[in-house]
């Protein structure tokens, strides 16, 4: 009997992924390849999806050859990738996302902020879909990058056939069918699968009212053929599975089960939690607590997300949701977040003038920079006698707010801040500033933390996978600012294993999706906070982290205050 294999493919940022899976969760090989970005000016970030597609299709070939198996015993395949807008025109060709971009850029990435405005005109509206968003709609989501190219680039608006989020777009064209995500259509484009159960329709989620007092009632007259009219759970398994072209494309048999896709965060939280907590099961929710769980998913990356799940909606403005089976089918979701965490990490290291020296050492030293980093802090703390690293910013504070805030701020135009620099600029100071970022970004966690629990949840422990789960001090000071114990999966790739539970579903090799998670997620190590050195000391940066928001607010409100013809 061939063994059961099963591929998810990742497309994040910078790069796609993927990784072979077998049945009980286990990673035989991955692969990876970086892919394009444009940034034509402030706010603006375009990729190819063309690009992209062909980067999925190397790196599946690239991994099943390194697993060294045969594509026969490839069962399913699951798709994940960043919520960026795909824009196709007549016979699936590009269309340009602004004016003046090569064709070939028709994708809007999530990260990308033009349509500031128009999300404040949407949330102006204060119409009741943006209940299921936390109550502010972000210039992140599809909507209002949708309303930005009608007012501002008609030329594509009015050539364009389909718009996608684009784990969907690799599911249509692995498949050839226009299925459609629950996952992405309502985290991003404010379809209600709670709705689905009127009656009423395929695309009963979908609020006319809604598009047409934004100004986007094109798309209610075409009965929504433009952005979804098949939306599905995600896992469910899509048409025939892979088409001929596709197959040959990625190495794979025709008609291998592909499932419906998933938004690269949430198929982390797939792959997490499902780990045994040692208290609770996903059955077992906090007793007390409106069926809301006690285990928070961080999924890190160049953003961070926070995933919070209930079996009753649990409403909290700021943070995004509740959402219907957005992940987990038949389960809410709350999903708060930062919008820059490793950027802004990278930001602080490699804008410094020390950067390229750090560089060469790293490369000297086959470490990283922020193995460099973390040793000098450590060296630091010892010669000034301080019982841990997370000491050694008494003095420096930073509002990390440099790419505006998800949540639960919900306030996209916010600006960092950092207080406490001095005229010097040694590896040491540079040292100091990264971890007052870290820090930063771990109170801006338990903020989120301490909102969700307001609201019903009982969040006590953090399930974490992304890149800063490879970093000890990133875990450590999470661990101790958020007074939770940190658990890590067993596969560290725990987005690619996510993205291989909707393969593995689509294949029916597991009848759902909880019982994937269940048979392929497994707990690896537990960072344990470390309150009687660090919780005082945490507790009064909290206080200025708090703080200097709203000295950051007065800041603003004074220069509110000039004419603007004054200036």
């Amino acid at each position: 009997m061939i063994e059961e294999y099963f591929i998810g493919c990742d497309v994040g940022t910078g790069s796609a992924r993927a990784g072979v899976f077998d049945k009980s969760g286990t990673m035989l090989a991955s692969a990876t390849c970086p892919i394009q970005m444009w940034k034509p000016q402030p706010d603006y970030v375009e990729q190819s999806s063309q690009n992209i597609w062909e980067a999925c299709c190397k790196v599946v070939r690239e991994s099943v050859q390194l697993a060294g198996i045969t594509p026969d015993s490839v069962r399913g395949i699951g798709f994940d990738a960043t919520c960026s807008l795909v824009i196709l025109g007549e016979s699936d060709s590009a269309l340009p996302a602004s004016p003046g971009s090569d064709p070939e850029q028709n994708i809007i990435v999530w990260m990308d902020h033009r349509a500031k405005k128009e999300a404040q005109r949407i949330n102006q509206t204060r119409h009741r879909v943006l209940d299921y968003v936390g109550g502010v709609i972000s210039p992140e989501m599809q909507t209002p990058k949708l309303l930005w190219l009608k007012r501002h680039h008609p030329q594509t608006w009015n050539q364009a056939r389909k718009f996608f989020d684009l784990p969907d777009y690799l599911v249509y064209r692995a498949t050839g069918e226009d299925i459609r995500s629950e996952c992405t259509t309502t985290c991003k484009w404010t379809y209600l699968a709670h709705a689905e159960t009127s009656g009423k329709s395929e695309t009963g989620g979908w609020d006319d009212s809604y598009f047409r007092e934004i100004d986007l009632g094109e798309l209610v007259d075409d009965q929504y053929g433009k952005i979804g009219q098949r939306i599905r759970p995600v896992g469910q398994p899509v048409g025939a599975g892979l088409t001929q072209a596709s197959a040959f494309e990625m190495g794979l048999e025709p008609g291998t089960a592909v499932g419906v896709g998933i938004i690269d965060a949430h198929a982390g939280g797939l792959g997490l939690l499902g780990m045994d907590t040692g208290n609770q099961s996903l059955s077992d929710p906090a007793e007390g607590h409106q069926g809301a769980y006690r285990c928070l998913a961080l999924i890190g990356g160049t953003s961070s997300c926070h995933m919070a799940v209930s079996k009753d909606p649990v409403f909290v403005h700021g943070v995004w949701g509740p959402y219907y089976s957005a992940m987990i089918p038949g389960m809410w979701l709350n999903e708060g977040g930062q919008s820059a965490t490793g950027a802004l990490i990278d930001h602080v290291i490699f804008s410094s003038h020390l950067a390229s020296g750090l560089q060469e050492q790293a490369t000297r030293d086959k470490c990283t920079v922020y193995g460099i980093l973390n040793r000098q802090l450590k060296e630091e703390a010892e010669r000034r006698g301080l019982s841990s690293p997370g000491l050694l910013t008494k003095e420096l504070h930073v509002l990390p707010y440099f790419h505006g805030n998800r949540s639960p701020r919900a306030n996209p135009s916010l600006k960092g801040a950092v207080c406490g620099l001095r005229l010097s600029s040694t590896l040491t100071d540079l040292a100091l500033l990264y971890l007052a970022v870290i820090q930063a970004i771990a109170y801006g966690t338990r903020h989120i933390i301490e909102t969700l629990n307001g609201k019903g949840y009982a969040i006590d422990r953090i399930a974490a996978t992304g890149g800063g789960t490879k970093n000890e001090v990133f875990l450590q000071q999470h661990a101790d600012i958020c007074g939770c114990p940190i658990m890590l999966p067993q596969e560290s790739e725990a987005v690619l294993l996510g993205s291989a539970v909707l393969g593995a579903v689509a294949a029916g090799s597991y009848p759902s999706v909880i019982s994937a998670m269940g048979g392929m997620n497994h707990a690896g190590q537990v960072i344990e906070p470390d309150p009687d050195r660090t919780a005082e000391y945490h507790e009064a940066k909290y206080e200025v982290f708090q703080k200097m928001y709203h000295d950051e607010r007065s800041y603003h409100q004074i220069m509110d205050r000039l004419d603007s013809t004054s200036i």
